[in-house]
């Protein structure tokens, strides 16, 4: 069965972690229900939702994809690329433990999930200001054993690597491919975010529609023009803490027995 994890809004996400995009007041209320929007859309779509408890103490927590992957075989739980979220990896890890066996990355290497862009048995991963070159050193190390092919992609101008690009099926990448290195992606299609969009990247696909962020109209119109079918979604608020679509689920395939 289709299951999402995610995590309620820290109270704290006033003091989330910032690298790119300037602080401004977040509305909590605002950003919770936007938040259980999204949950709520996920469960149209088909998933289960497993809903974390919030972390008062760590404010960037809503933020689940980080700390960890889920694969068909095995998850993988990270050291995250800023010292003080590395604690956020605990709760992930024994809500995974449930669904997966765990294998972890340890430091001095450093990852997080959102530099992590999966097509079958490729991942590509995000050499970015998060994600060093030894965590992507021992993540290839430990899914070896499982023919996956890790791919390092330089990333410069964002966050991560999937907030510059994002799979939306058909051979489809969704990009601002000024924010990394191409190269490693050749034989895909491209749809490119509109200029004036360039946080338009991001994108959810799942079954058959892409949950995208309402506040990119130019962009979606690019998506819906090559034939996707865009579900747009809300999300200003949570915008204000750097976060994407994809950033705030886990979602993988797990057994109902």
């Amino acid at each position: 069965m289709l299951t999402a994890i995610t995590r309620a809004v820290s109270p704290g996400i006033v003091n989330c972690e910032l690298t790119f995009v300037a602080r401004q007041p977040i509305d909590l209320a605002k950003a919770e229900e936007q938040h259980r929007a999204y949950q709520a859309l996920l469960e149209k779509f088909g998933a289960r939702v497993v809903s974390l408890r919030p972390e008062p103490a760590l404010p960037d927590s809503m933020f689940v994809e980080d700390p960890a992957i889920v694969l068909d075989e095995l998850a993988i739980v990270f050291p995250l690329g800023t010292e003080k979220r590395r604690p956020e990896a605990a709760s992930i890890a024994q809500a995974l433990a449930k669904f997966r066996k765990l294998a972890r990355v340890e430091l001095p290497g450093q990852v997080e999930g959102g530099d992590l862009l999966r097509m079958e048995r490729r991942l590509f991963a995000g050499l970015s200001s998060r994600t060093n070159a030894e965590g992507i050193r021992q993540l290839a190390s430990i899914l070896a054993p499982y023919s996956y092919q890790v791919v390092s992609v330089a990333v410069s101008g964002c966050l991560h690597l999937k907030s510059a690009v994002t799979y939306v099926g058909r051979n489809t990448l969704l990009a601002n491919r000024a924010w990394f290195d191409t190269k490693p992606f050749a034989g895909f299609e491209w749809i490119d975010v509109a200029a004036e969009e360039p946080h338009a990247a991001n994108a959810l696909a799942i079954a058959g529609t892409v949950i995208f962020p309402a506040s990119f109209p130019r962009t979606r119109a690019r998506l819906e023009a090559h034939g996707f079918h865009v579900t747009p979604l809300d999300i200003s608020e949570l915008q204000k803490a750097e976060s994407g679509l994809t950033c705030s689920s886990l979602v993988f395939e797990a057994s109902t027995a």
